[in-house]
């Protein structure tokens, strides 16, 4: 019997909370958490893929239900297995959800697919009953390296957070095993921010490395002033200095800062990826590119984007995704990125890994659960149960 899709859910929640960065506040921000439910048994349970949205991009409820899922459930099913006829084909799922969709002006649209896309890949690897960065390994020829580098992102402006609590909670992040942390910039005077970056390198010292973020707020003159201030010191990354899109400036910003520069978390496409690595001066045996998949229409596109990187000569290891979440560390264990962002004390349930995973020098082990991992992590289960049942 060929296997069905029966049902697609989505319920926006809230992942409130006081703080902010250089651009927004997260006092209000929501997240679109969505099952794919499917006629497929295992283990006696009817397989049920999940996916939700990555942080920093609202909920996409309204999408999802208005135009995205009902084309997955309108296509005739049969034209959504793959050739062998035994399984869920993404791609080909994919296609349907974007049928009558013009290119370009990826906005918010792309996130809604990337958060069907997650749910379709949780679903595939459940009824392949692997986990999926080793069906990813497979399918793709490679070797699955089930040990993965991640970072600790945090450090972000909150009320009454002195500096302090901000190497408090730095030390907080290398006792549970962290080598490289991240703070938010550009949400205070440089001068303040000097203070906040020394204040942290002091902490952290002998122990650990600190990346800094500016999540897109600088025009070229800030950005610059900021390369001269950060290149006094041994930072492990300077990020989105400015908009994304503004691929000049930062072509530009490397001719005054020689160290390594991170973006793209804000890039939605593989046209986007080339662009970026065309005309943004990035440079590939340094910087680093953090295209994150539930943003940027899933998995399907991400493999594109990879593709796009190859062509012009760069490695997926530079590649290591924003959002913190289990999708992107399996595409790292299973696709040979570089690592993956990781939020230890934010976002939840939603972030972070599975119960019993350790960070034991900067690297997690995934674990042989099937599909994403997620009923690996109780609280977050528990949400996705209650979606599903």
């Amino acid at each position: 019997m060929s296997i069905r899709i029966l049902e697609i859910r989505e319920v926006t929640k809230p992942i409130s909370s006081p703080i902010r960065n250089a651009y927004i506040d997260f006092t209000k921000m929501t997240s679109s958490l969505v099952a794919v439910v499917t006629d497929a048994v295992r283990d006696g349970r009817p397989v049920v893929g999940y996916g939700f949205n990555s942080n920093g991009r609202y909920g996409q409820g309204g999408l999802i239900r208005e135009r995205f899922a009902p084309r997955i459930l309108e296509a005739d099913p049969r034209s959504l297995l793959d050739d062998a006829g035994t399984n869920l084909d993404p791609h080909r799922i994919w296609a349907a959800a974007m049928a009558n969709e013009k290119p370009g002006g990826h906005g918010e649209r792309s996130v809604a697919v990337g958060t069907l896309d997650m749910a379709v890949w949780d679903a595939v690897a459940k009824i392949e009953g692997q986990p999926l960065f080793r069906l990813l390994a497979e399918r793709h020829g490679v070797q699955a390296d089930p040990r993965v580098f991640v970072y600790a992102a945090g450090g972000y402006y909150y009320p009454g957070k002195d500096l302090s609590a901000l190497r408090a909670e730095m030390r907080s992040y290398l006792d549970r095993g962290y080598n490289v942390v991240k703070m938010k910039i550009g949400g205070a005077p440089i001068e303040e921010d000097r203070q906040r970056i020394e204040a942290v390198l002091a902490e952290i010292d002998g122990r650990g490395q600190l990346a800094v973020d500016a999540n897109g707020r600088f025009d070229l003159d800030t950005a610059i002033a900021y390369a001269k201030m950060l290149r006094d010191y041994p930072l492990f990354w300077y990020e989105e200095a400015g908009d994304p899109l503004d691929y000049s400036l930062q072509a530009t910003l490397a001719e005054y800062y020689p160290g390594p520069m991170a973006t793209g978390e804000n890039l939605f496409s593989h046209q986007d990826a080339r662009n970026l690595i065309r005309y943004g001066g990035m440079r590939p045996d340094r910087d680093w590119l953090q295209f994150d998949c539930a943003l940027s229409y899933g998995l399907v596109e991400y493999e594109r984007i990879l593709a796009v990187l190859r062509t012009h000569g760069w490695s997926p290891r530079r590649c290591i995704p924003h959002g913190g979440h289990q999708m992107s560390l399996n595409i790292a264990a299973g696709l040979s990125l570089g690592g993956n962002e990781s939020y230890p004390d934010l976002f939840q349930p939603y972030g972070g890994f599975p119960d019993g995973v350790e960070v034991v020098d900067g690297h997690i082990t995934m674990p042989e659960l099937p599909g994403i991992g997620f009923e690996g992590k109780r609280d977050l289960y528990a949400e996705m149960k209650r979606l599903a049942e």
